[in-house]
């Protein structure tokens, strides 16, 4: 892999003005993006957001790409998720990915207290859905799917950053919340190139 930059390198800010933030369900890709983008004054866009419709129904393949799309029109944003439907679209127009590649016992715990929260408070998530403990016990349950897709995230994307068209990628690799921390305690948002 190319540019793999780590929090105790000189690098005091995520390098570009079109960032992807990636790493296994419940990792906290979406609040690590919504801080680089509040820092850096730039939009913040949820795939999640962009993908979810009523009764967890998944967008349409050619109205997820549209919307992804055209989300992507300005001259710089972040956006987190790992849907390879559009990794294509997102990847080819980022200059930089943050990989979120933590430890499944984090990735556990931190799922756990989200799954749990959101459950709770009957919070409102995209498409004016609500998990429930169908995301914990069901057959599509949020720790079965990190369980399975960490794995698969581990091996294809150190192979997907050395394809051609992906090349272009600075990578920033984080592989603990402590890491991601020193990363963002040391964060300038005055120094982006």
């Amino acid at each position: 892999m190319k540019d793999i930059f780590h929090p105790s390198s000189l690098i005091l800010h995520p390098s570009g003005k079109r960032i992807v933030v990636v790493g296994a369900t419940g990792s906290g890709k979406t609040t690590l993006a919504r801080e680089i983008a509040r820092r850096l004054d730039y939009p913040h866009i949820e795939t999640d957001a962009l993908h979810w419709e009523p009764n967890w129904t998944e967008a349409p393949r050619e109205i997820f790409r549209a919307r992804v799309d055209a989300a992507l029109r300005g001259d710089c944003w972040v956006i987190d998720g790992n849907y390879g439907k559009v990794r294509d679209l997102v990847w080819a127009r980022a200059d930089t990915l943050v990989w979120m590649d933590y430890a499944l016992p984090v990735i556990f715990w931190r799922l756990g207290w989200r799954t749990l929260k959101r459950i709770v408070t009957r919070e409102t998530l995209w498409g004016n859905n609500r998990e429930g403990w169908r995301a914990v016990f069901g057959r599509d349950s949020l720790f079965l799917w990190a369980l399975s897709s960490r794995p698969r995230h581990r091996r294809d994307y150190p192979a997907l950053l050395q394809q051609p068209e992906y090349a272009h990628l600075k990578l920033i690799h984080l592989h603990s919340p402590r890491a991601t921390d020193e990363w963002l305690a040391r964060f300038d948002p005055r120094v982006v190139s």
